[in-house]
């Protein structure tokens, strides 16, 4: 079975004003307009800034509480990072496991990454680390029988929950 599409409008308005936001000459990328240090953290769903990484709740999750992890530096591959950047990133990702654990209570969760468009990252320009909580059972009917999934909670109360719950 495929999953159908379940059309939003109201994704192309946050991808459009994110990049919006963009510095003149930089180049278009969501990621980097979400990350630049003018922007609203509340507003950009940033849950945690470090010195060379940022965690961001993703604003189409798989899951209540899917977030991810990126390095400020806009680059596509994950060769590319430098050893501070992949270490902080680690650190990153441990951080995210436990503020996932505290807030949310997930018997399991998943880190990974997409790296290129084949391997199914939908922002194949600016590498990123994805974690998100997981439960028994939340590949449930609806996204067996009707291929949607449904979220339980709204991107703001998800972002109050993780920021509270970060352990740094």
């Amino acid at each position: 079975m495929t999953l159908e599409n379940l059309w939003a409008g109201w994704r192309r308005e946050y991808i459009e004003t994110a990049a919006g936001k963009l510095p003149p000459g930089r180049e278009a990328c969501v990621f980097c307009a979400i990350l630049d240090e003018a922007s609203d953290d509340e507003e950009m769903l940033v849950l945690w800034r470090g010195a060379r990484i940022a965690a961001v709740l993703n604003a189409y999750p798989y899951t209540s509480g899917h977030l991810m992890l990126m390095p400020y530096r806009h680059i596509g591959e994950m060769e590319e990072l430098n050893v501070d950047e992949g270490m902080d990133l680690l650190r990153g990702a441990t951080s995210a496991v436990r503020a996932l654990k505290t807030a949310y209570a997930p018997q399991g969760i998943n880190v990974g990454t997409n790296i290129g468009a084949a391997a199914g990252a939908g922002i194949p320009g600016h590498f990123h680390i994805h974690v998100l909580p997981r439960w028994n059972g939340d590949t449930n009917f609806m996204t067996t029988i009707a291929g949607l999934r449904v979220m339980p909670e709204a991107l703001p109360a998800t972002w109050k929950r993780l920021r509270e719950a970060w352990p740094e």
